[in-house]
């Protein structure tokens, strides 16, 4: 039972700490949105801008890639565990999910552009990263899980007997 819950909470802390990792790089790569500082606040200086499509874009990109990474990974290296190292991915996933979204959002990597149509005079600044359509937080533990689970089936379907004609007998 102790083997199982260590193959759990290794899968859980590795796929946080890249979760942190990737975090790191959506805030590098993904462009930020522009805003104009007004008496009233910020508002959106470019209501045409594609930069918050693109933090969304980039976070199911980078975090889709890593969950299928994991998933194949987990299931070359911890097949003598599989309901724990399958948790842990479900869980490690939404966990890692979360870790980029929060580091990819707090800390600013690489450089800055703010491209917009502002008025002269007014200041323009970038926008926090933030993710618009919340729905793209799932597709790391989805998308383990779901390549962990089509790795098994395949590896299930090469081995079973019901795949050779008459269960391996000669029908004459």
């Amino acid at each position: 039972m102790t083997r199982e819950v260590r193959a759990f909470a290794v899968t859980v802390l590795t796929l946080a700490t890249l979760g942190v990792a990737a975090g790191l790089l959506w805030s590098g790569l993904t462009p930020r949105a522009p805003y104009q500082v007004t008496e009233r606040g910020t508002v959106l200086a470019d209501p045409a801008t594609q930069a918050l499509i693109a933090a969304d874009g980039w976070f199911a990109v980078i975090t889709g890639g890593l969950g299928l990474l994991c998933g194949g990974v987990a299931w070359f290296c911890g097949r003598r565990w599989m309901l724990a190292v399958l948790l842990g991915l479900c869980a490690g996933g939404a966990l890692a999910s979360f870790l980029t979204l929060w580091t990819g959002s707090t800390f600013t990597i690489g450089a800055v552009t703010v491209e917009a149509a502002a008025t002269p005079g007014v200041k323009v600044v970038p926008g926090a990263l933030k993710l618009t359509a919340s729905g793209v937080l799932v597709s790391w533990p989805l998308l383990a899980v779901g390549f962990f689970g089509l790795l098994e089936g395949m590896h299930g379907y090469r081995e079973s007997p019901l795949r050779q004609p008459y269960g391996g007998l000669d029908p004459s």
